[in-house]
């Protein structure tokens, strides 16, 4: 990690990258057969997503770590059919599938990264769209998914008890990396409801990343 006081840690997939891509493949691909079912492209893509995350977490939370890629894998078919699909394998092929993935590891940083690094680089937090390899963290790395509290402390540990962030477009990721020990901010460009009646006030909520990094800027001066 890097030798400065002030710290960042931002959650990439959904916050950092947007998921455009991957919903744009898949109207392509499937959008007109997914149509005659009168099914909407990106609410399919929605809920693969959502079932695939509750999917690792669950395995995750038993002890049984699986790569989030390949639960996502797995759970294709079955989405189709909770979607209303009746015979999900004659509607699509494993090569529809692979088409899929592949643009899910395409996706395309977010507007205003950039410029959201630029300012926190400018007041004293390490910071830049291209991340050097010491400062990426993966949950493969550690054999534990968010938001299981040993994920955020492991994180946590590497700042020695100074002051650190966590910043996420999915506000389940922020409140649980607060309740952990990190400050916590949020920013409305995926999930657009806060909900903090179930998960709480964050230290920071922004409409946009660059108004988020201002928002940890002045949250943190004097520190």
């Amino acid at each position: 990690m890097t030798t400065t006081t002030k710290h960042v840690v931002f959650d990439v997939v959904g916050t950092c990258v947007s998921y455009e891509a991957f919903y744009t493949a898949i109207d392509t691909r499937l959008g007109p057969k997914l149509r005659s079912y009168n099914i909407n492209a990106r609410l399919f893509g929605y809920a693969w997503m959502e079932a695939g995350e509750k999917e690792y977490t669950y395995l995750s939370l038993s002890t049984h770590y699986v790569k989030f890629f390949d639960v996502f894998r797995s759970i294709f078919y079955r989405t189709l059919w909770q979607a209303g699909i009746p015979n999900p394998r004659e509607f699509a092929t494993d090569e529809d599938r692979e088409y899929l993935l592949a643009s899910y590891r395409k996706l395309e940083t977010r507007p205003g990264i950039s410029e959201c690094f630029e300012k926190l680089r400018a007041a004293g937090f390490t910071g830049g769209v291209n991340f050097p390899e010491e400062n990426f963290v993966s949950c493969d790395t550690i054999g534990v998914g968010k938001p299981a509290p040993e994920s955020y402390r492991y994180l946590l540990d590497k700042f020695e008890g100074e002051v650190a962030w966590f910043a996420a477009a999915h506000m389940w990721d922020a409140a649980a990396a607060k309740r952990c020990g990190f400050k916590g901010a949020w920013v409305s460009i995926w999930e657009k409801e806060t909900c903090s009646d179930i998960f709480g006030e964050m230290d920071v909520v922004a409409d946009s990343l660059p108004m988020l990094a201002e928002g940890i800027i002045a949250a943190t001066a004097g520190n």
